[in-house]
């Protein structure tokens, strides 16, 4: 079986984690399997990047924080790759070089004082390629042959700087170019997870989580049977256990299940990982590195329906309700076709769209940090609107959050919606907004962010979801 094992930042964060993942792959290899390893950045070190290159574009730049980031990965070889000279000698030189070019670039930033989107994906993405060779090294140290390979050998994207997508079918190719030789071997490849290259070879990243998809993305190029995310939870849970201790982890949820769940504040998956997997029918199984016994939650094309309808109640915080709304829109044709253009021109994500059937508003939510330049844009396109008076106000409410519940199984059951919002008003929680597909695997609601977990509670006590399903 070829498995896909992707290792999240607290799963490599120190030299005893990446001494563990180093000993998961090998279990695997040892079991007959082929493995290939998608590793994250360490813990911390891609916000620090980050933090790194602004203050670097703000003019204040300091040597001494490429010494600080070198130390610590220098650290972990030297406790885990010393008694493999060669191996030890290749990681620190691989590390060094990637390090100088992080300074450079800060240094330049430093002179010229832009950030460009370009520049961050090339600095930010540097964490996975300083930890591909330390986890390489420990899984060498340990008797298995493992090689870092950097993804931007891999996989191909457009040029969407720090939101890229893959282009498939050259990404398949040169995946396959690269990494089979090396697996049919029986070597174990360790590729960085979050980043990828254009077509032209510059460095570009998938979003922050993307390690998730880019174990999709190469799993999916190499016609894998499994992917396995190995993170620092049991799996995929009913509700967030800081807001509902009940919550108990899903034993197998169906792709749609898992793509809703991980959109709607979900963290345990980055949203945009399971559709790769889906297109080819890969299983995608979430495991705890720091409890390797528990069959965390596995994600399949059938999942496991529950009789309850809903399976999970899910939040997202820090997001922002924008209201278009006037009387005049009524029977006005194209200005919600001008509100969505300007959106999309700004490239702001839209969480959630209400409207009413009178006409007389339109709500859309977005990112709280997009929030302000989306409001900007609108009153810009529709600016003619407003005067005219089709439009009396364009306003936005940050104090609100979105709750969704989620199941396979809701569609066409009767009772669902009436048992949520009955589960909202005996908590005493306010519905401000409701939006629902025509899938019903979502039922979506805005309330206020001081009511949110509330009201995840009650619904998740509404629906019975800390007692084991049944099919």
């Amino acid at each position: 079986m070829l498995i896909v094992m992707k290792f999240g930042g607290t799963s490599v964060g120190t030299s005893e984690r990446i001494a563990q993942a180093a000993g998961l792959a090998l279990e695997s290899a040892a079991q007959g399997h082929q493995v290939v390893v998608v590793t994250s950045a360490m813990s911390g070190l891609t916000n620090q990047l980050i933090l790194a290159a602004q203050n670097a574009a703000q003019g204040s730049w300091r040597p001494e924080v490429r010494d600080r980031f070198y130390e610590r990965h220098k650290a972990v070889a030297d406790q885990l790759i010393k008694d493999n000279p060669a191996r030890h000698r290749a990681a620190l030189e691989a590390i060094s070089q990637r390090l100088d070019r992080f300074e450079k670039l800060c240094f330049g930033l430093s002179m010229v004082h832009e950030l460009t989107p370009r520049l961050l994906d090339v600095i930010s993405g540097t964490g996975e390629m300083l930890c591909a060779p330390l986890l390489a090294g420990a899984i060498a140290t340990r008797g298995g042959q493992a090689e870092p390979v950097e993804a931007t050998e891999l996989i191909v994207t457009n040029d969407q700087f720090g939101t890229a997508e893959p282009l498939m079918e050259a990404t398949r190719e040169k995946t396959r170019a690269r990494l089979l030789p090396l697996i049919k071997e029986g070597a174990i490849p360790v590729v960085t997870g979050f980043i990828g290259a254009t077509e032209e070879g510059v460095v570009t990243t998938l979003g922050r989580g993307g390690s998730d998809y880019s174990a999709s993305i190469i799993a999916a190029a190499l016609d894998a049977d499994e992917v396995w995310i190995w993170t620092d939870v049991d799996g995929v849970m009913t509700a967030n256990p800081a807001e509902v201790p009940e919550a108990r982890t899903l034993r197998e949820i169906s792709y749609s299940e898992a793509s809703e769940l991980a959109y709607y504040g979900a963290k345990v998956l980055h949203h945009k990982t399971i559709l790769p997997a889906y297109k080819q029918r890969i299983p995608v199984l979430i495991l705890n590195s720091f409890n390797p016994q528990h069959a965390g939650t596995r994600v399949s094309v059938e999942g496991r329906p529950s009789t309850r309808g809903v399976k999970a109640v899910t939040s997202i915080r820090h997001v922002s309700l924008i209201t278009i709304s006037g009387k005049g829109m009524q029977g006005i044709p194209g200005i919600a076709a001008k509100a969505f253009a300007a959106v999309a021109a700004e490239h702001a994500n839209i969480l959630m769209i209400s409207q009413a059937s009178s006409e007389n508003n339109i709500c859309l939510v977005v990112n709280a940090s997009e929030s302000h330049r989306v409001i900007k844009a609108l009153r810009a396109t529709l600016e003619l609107d407003l005067m005219r008076g089709h439009i009396e106000d364009i306003s936005a409410d940050d104090s609100i959050a979105i709750v969704a519940a989620i199941g396979d199984r809701m569609k066409g059951r009767p009772g669902i919606a009436g048992k949520v919002f009955g589960a909202l008003g005996a908590a005493g929680v306010n519905v401000i907004a409701i939006s629902q597909g025509s899938s019903e695997n979502n039922i979506s609601l805005i309330v206020s962010g001081e009511d949110a977990a509330e009201a995840v509670r009650a619904i998740h006590r509404a629906f019975e979801l800390e007692k084991p399903s049944q099919q």
